[in-house]
């Protein structure tokens, strides 16, 4: 077997077969290295006679990640990363002029540069597989696809489709992507390889596939997804970079789009916002290995962590219904239980549309939906919990509501089953106090919604075990969710920073600022929603509770602002569980929310222009942010800088394009 990176055989028929696998790394990346081997074999395979050429992986879940963001995030200017650009364009373009047919056999992972190569191919055939994921992610990471993706996708499904995926920055399944167009065939796992000779053999004689033009573009398509990039995500321009790159291309010759493909690209890489990006991804990548090393004594042998088979959920609100969905759709055992039988059945319902959204977006078959929303349970009764391996207590944030929920469980489950609570704001230490084993106890504070925001913050309590650390960290895991782990403490970590930066806008609306003029300050600045719509997506009774529980246990410094706890009072309660009024007005004949008018019986809104200097509330907002998270880190809430800061942008949604959380640097934290 040869050492290089990228290696190739002929078979007896003369098909030559290329295969991606760096053996110094779990992904096959592309770097110069890998365009140089890759090069070589190109060089020797078109001095032979060979029929046609297929490119598969040797990795078992991973197509190609795409490109080394390691490499990228050091290019030191535009014309450095334009050249990279140019130098991955100029490899596949080899392939997509070689005189033999190219079949691309895609199983795993197939992401950014991968799927840039795989788009350079005559023929584009994928697995099945669940873990056969395919897309372009850069302009995720403030970048484009620079290697071809942009030319050759809208060349090959038309613009307006190419520009929207591209915008999505997502990858999807072999099934979704078939039916975009990004793939011509959808094969069995096991009959990969075979399919794709085939596929060979048959272009190979037959001449490549003819393929139809895609439809035209609309005369003010770019106008408006320009206008609307520059809305949804300012201060970052890549996603209006591949507007401009893919309208400029449309009718030039492939190398003239290509040539502005790189420029842009270049451009891009050597921004600030690409830079902050590419880093907040690597946070994300290392905490998703995080471990618990800090946290406990040094194991002599690893703690088991036995999976979990069946969960018991108790509360079906929006928290607790949206946790049994994603348990559900990861092939978990569910018993959700609420001893509100209407509160279940709007749970229930709750649970359908979001596995009908994943149908819809091409997460799950609607088979698989079927088959998961079905095998969820519903009980009144917590006696249906005897068996459960796991109980996720999700009620309503009041200490005495979960204090008896606990002590219930407490006589009623078996000796190794694990409880964790979804508490925001309340420490471990305080639920686990009459359970007959606090070892098992810790929490789990999931982000709403559930299927979408990737964090999970276990919290540990002072009595929280290795073992059951051990096996909630894994679940979280298997779960698909990007594990931090905090101290117990009030509020954790998350709800504490960032309620605190919460409060504070109530503060500022107290003092007569208009809340429009708030949350447009902290959109401008990057936040992809402003505090006082987050608090209405909360729920204004629920942010009451959690301001006032922090005011309790940080008297000294807390100031809460007691205008959540004013609106519950007067029934303005925000979006949660329906409700339609808060800090905005929703109404289902509106795409917009619109200011609350009753907003001003609580304070009115003062002029003056140094009331809604954006500069002033950002920079005072962001201030109250740093500072708590520093404090919490000082506390060793969090062992390090970068767990706080990927806690904040997975969490809080903090503006990783904006560059790292604590400008001034900050002392790593001691788990004690």
């Amino acid at each position: 077997m040869s050492s290089s990176p990228v290696a190739h055989s002929v078979d007896a028929e003369g098909i030559a077969w290329i295969t991606l696998d760096d053996a110094s790394a779990r992904a096959n990346l592309f770097n110069p290295a890998i365009f140089a081997s890759f090069g070589r074999v190109l060089d020797q395979l078109e001095a032979m006679p060979v029929k046609a050429m297929v490119i598969v992986s040797g990795k078992e879940r991973i197509f190609s990640a795409g490109a080394d963001l390691q490499w990228l995030a050091v290019m030191p200017g535009a014309e450095t990363a334009a050249i990279a650009a140019r130098e991955g364009q100029a490899l596949f373009s080899r392939i997509a002029a070689a005189k033999v047919p190219v079949v691309c056999a895609i199983h795993g992972a197939c992401a950014g540069g991968g799927f840039e190569l795989a788009l350079a191919c005559t023929w584009r055939m994928a697995s099945d597989a669940p873990e056969t994921r395919i897309g372009l992610p850069e302009a995720g990471l403030g970048l484009i696809p620079g290697w071809g993706g942009c030319t050759r996708l809208a060349r090959l499904i038309g613009a307006e489709p190419a520009a929207g995926f591209i915008l999505r920055a997502t990858l999807v399944s072999a099934g979704p992507a078939r039916e975009l167009g990004l793939i011509d065939e959808l094969v069995p796992a096991g009959e990969l390889k075979a399919r794709a000779k085939a596929a060979a053999m048959r272009f190979a004689s037959e001449g490549g596939p003819k393929r139809s033009i895609p439809p035209g573009v609309a005369a003010d398509f770019f106008a408006i997804r320009r206008a609307a990039a520059a809305a949804r995500w300012p201060g970052q321009p890549a996603r209006v970079a591949v507007l401009d790159v893919v309208e400029e291309g449309l009718g030039l010759p492939p190398a003239s789009a290509l040539e502005i493909e790189a420029t842009a690209f270049g451009k891009l890489a050597a921004g600030e916002e690409a830079k902050n990006l590419i880093r907040a991804f690597g946070l994300r990548e290392k905490a998703r290995k995080t471990t618990l090393d800090g946290w406990f004594p040094p194991a002599e042998t690893p703690a088991p962590s036995a999976g979990f088979r069946t969960i018991g959920i108790v509360g079906a609100g929006s928290m607790g219904s949206g946790i049994a969905h994603w348990c559900a759709a990861h092939d978990y055992g569910v018993i959700l239980c609420d001893s509100n039988r209407a509160a279940i059945e709007k749970g229930v319902g709750v649970i359908r549309a979001l596995f009908a959204d994943g149908v819809a977006r091409g997460k799950v078959s609607a088979d698989s939906a079927h088959r998961m929303t079905g095998g969820i349970g519903i009980t009144t009764s917590l006696e249906d919990f005897e068996y459960c391996d796991l109980i996720i207590e999700a009620v309503a944030e009041d200490l005495a509501e979960k204090k008896k929920v606990f002590a219930e469980l407490a006589g009623l489950i078996k000796p190794e089953c694990i409880v964790v609570s979804t508490s925001s704001a309340l420490p471990i230490e305080e639920l686990a106090a009459g359970m007959p084993d606090p070892q098992r106890v810790l929490g789990m504070h999931f982000f709403n919604p559930v299927s979408r925001m990737p964090l999970l913050e276990i919290a540990l309590g002072s009595q929280t075990g290795r073992v059951a650390a051990g096996r909630v960290l894994a679940l979280a895991r298997a779960m698909g969710k990007t594990p931090v782990i905090s101290r117990s403490s009030p509020g954790h970590f998350v709800a504490r920073v960032f309620f605190t930066y919460l409060n504070e806008a109530c503060r500022i609306r107290d003092e007569g600022v208009a809340i429009e003029v708030i949350d447009e300050a902290m959109v401008g600045a990057g936040w992809p929603m402003g505090p006082m719509r987050v608090l209405d997506e909360i729920g204004i009774d629920v942010a009451a509770a959690v301001f006032a529980e922090l005011a309790g246990y940080f008297p000294d410094r807390f100031a809460a602002s007691t205008l959540c706890r004013r609106m519950a009072a007067a029934g303005l309660r925000g979006r949660k569980n329906g409700a339609g009024t808060g800090f905005y007005h929703y109404a289902e004949d509106s795409p917009r929310p619109r200011p609350n008018p009753a907003m001003a019986q609580f304070a009115p809104v003062e002029g003056g222009s140094h009331r809604s200097a954006a500069w002033e509330i950002h920079d005072r907002l962001r201030h109250v942010l740093e500072e708590e998270a520093r404090r919490a880190l000082g506390e060793g809430v969090v062992r390090t800088a970068e767990d706080a800061e990927i806690a904040l942008i997975l969490g809080a949604a903090f503006p990783a394009h904006r560059g790292p959380l604590f400008r001034g640097g900050a002392k790593t934290g001691a788990a004690d």
